[in-house]
């Protein structure tokens, strides 16, 4: 090969890679462009919340303030904090559904298990009955449940001990009755993820563990579950945000209870009230509309009292990101 030959080849070559470089950085900037959009659609309603929570009311109804405030202040969350009691209301919810997520993923890694592992009786029927509790909305069952959980009874055993049936409204035993029992709210999704996980998982380590002396049980919990962890962290994760910003069962077993939910959807109630007792209603009562609060103040209440709900929320995530991504793309090669 002579040197003109080379020299043709060479810039061939060179022709070749700056084209590829070229469609590389294309297909970087575009995607660049897409990444950006879709962070910001779901990041956009957030920042404007967090700007309407941080505007006086004047900045409200000042048609040139857009996003920044100019009169910046956090009395807006102050009077949010007040109407939802949020330190002693975070406390609650906190514990109530921490244990009731832990109750709720307990049994239903035991019926995924199940599952994804014995043959019984009706296996086939079961299931399908689990994935309608995934299709079926809980309000269908409202009256059922209401009805089941005022005359709680137990086979008539309760009714021929005490004399009449429990009532388990407006109790938290009720909510973490339905929990344990893998009744909660979405328990048939997490029965699923379960149970597609296990299934996914090579028999050979149970036989091995059983060759070693392991009985099931102690194969369940000491080598199916550790390897189970991040799956176990998505559906805690899954569990928990869910009923953290639930209403339909909070409303109907703990309106006795300081929740952060229930306190959300009466935010703008408890505003009304507090905005006419520091205006000295006088004989004018709470319905009198000279007294009531301008609507855009409402709405910025209203922003700040969800803020302050899901603040917890996005730093759990930040906690247990790592497992929860790993757990979801685990799921998706396994299904």
């Amino acid at each position: 090969m002579n040197s003109s030959e080379k020299a043709v080849g060479k810039s061939r070559m060179t022709t070749y890679m700056l084209k590829r470089s070229a469609v590389d950085y294309v297909y970087k900037f575009f995607r660049a462009i897409l990444l950006f959009g879709l962070c910001f659609l779901i990041l956009q309603p957030l920042l404007d919340k967090l700007s309407v929570s941080l505007m006086e009311q004047q900045d409200l109804y000042d048609a040139t303030v857009i996003s920044i405030p100019r009169h910046f202040t956090l009395g807006n969350f102050t009077i949010a904090s007040g109407l939802l009691k949020f330190w002693p209301s975070l406390f609650q919810t906190l514990i109530i559904l921490l244990i009731s997520s832990v109750f709720q993923i307990s049994a239903c890694t035991l019926a995924a298990y199940g599952f994804a592992r014995y043959k019984f009786p009706f296996k086939n029927l079961l299931f399908m009955c689990v994935m309608l509790i995934i299709v079926v909305p809980p309000q269908t069952i409202m009256s059922s449940l209401y009805l089941n959980f005022y005359f709680f009874d137990i086979f008539g055993l309760i009714r021929l001990i005490a004399g009449q049936p429990l009532n388990l409204l407006n109790s938290v035993a009720g909510y973490w009755l339905l929990s344990i029992t893998g009744m909660g709210l979405k328990s048939g999704l997490y029965i699923f993820m379960l149970r597609q996980y296990f299934r996914g998982v090579p028999k050979e380590l149970e036989e091995a563990a059983y060759v070693d002396g392991c009985g099931r049980f102690k194969t369940f919990i000491q080598i199916m579950l550790p390897d189970a962890a991040p799956m176990l962290t998505s559906c805690f994760l899954f569990s928990f945000v869910w009923q953290w910003t639930d209403s339909f069962f909070t409303t109907l077993f703990l309106r006795n209870y300081n929740m952060l939910s229930t306190g959300l959807s009466r935010i703008t109630e408890m505003f009304i009230q507090y905005w006419g007792a520091i205006n000295s209603l006088g004989g004018g009562g709470a319905g009198n509309m000279a007294w009531m609060p301008p609507a855009g103040y409402i709405q910025a209440i209203i922003a700040t009292g969800m803020l302050m709900c899901l603040a917890p929320l996005v730093l759990l995530y930040l906690v247990a990101q790592r497992a929860f991504v790993e757990s979801l793309s685990q799921t998706g090669i396994k299904m």
